[in-house]
């Protein structure tokens, strides 16, 4: 998955980290998406996604980035951090407020890594974010 033309780090920095959580949400989705098709083919659409769910929502969006932290450059540390901090108007009705900051954060980084064209890194990052997924203990 690529765009045409990618944007500098400059530009992408220099945009809302609201913004690139928004393209980030799309891109995680897609990613996702494709691994619950990839996995479980015979499934009906209603079932594949409430598969989805298990790897969108807020709370496992949080999850991954605390876990990936440490694997992360300080340039993607400090995207994270910008849109874990930016301010939200709203909030969803099945999250907190920690785990809602952590994966706008968390979104933010993997829009700013699409952005920019970066998509070997991209990969590494949303590959190392289903696998954290895919072997956590349930609750």
């Amino acid at each position: 998955m690529t765009i045409r033309k990618k944007i500098s780090r400059v530009e992408a920095r220099n945009m809302n980290p609201l913004t690139l959580a928004f393209i980030g949400d799309g891109v995680f989705e897609l990613y996702v998406r494709e691994r619950v098709v990839l996995l479980n083919k015979d499934l009906k659409p209603n079932d594949l996604h409430k598969n989805a769910i298990n790897y969108v929502k807020a709370s496992r969006q949080s999850f991954i980035i605390e876990k990936l932290e440490d694997s992360l450059t300080e340039e993607e540390i400090y995207i994270y951090k910008r849109g874990r901090n930016m301010k939200s108007n709203t909030v969803p009705k099945n999250a907190n407020m920690l785990d809602y900051r952590r994966s706008s954060g968390y979104e933010a980084l993997v829009g700013y890594l699409y952005l920019i064209g970066s998509i070997k890194r991209l990969d590494e990052i949303i590959m190392m974010s289903l696998e954290i997924i895919e072997n956590r203990k349930e609750d």
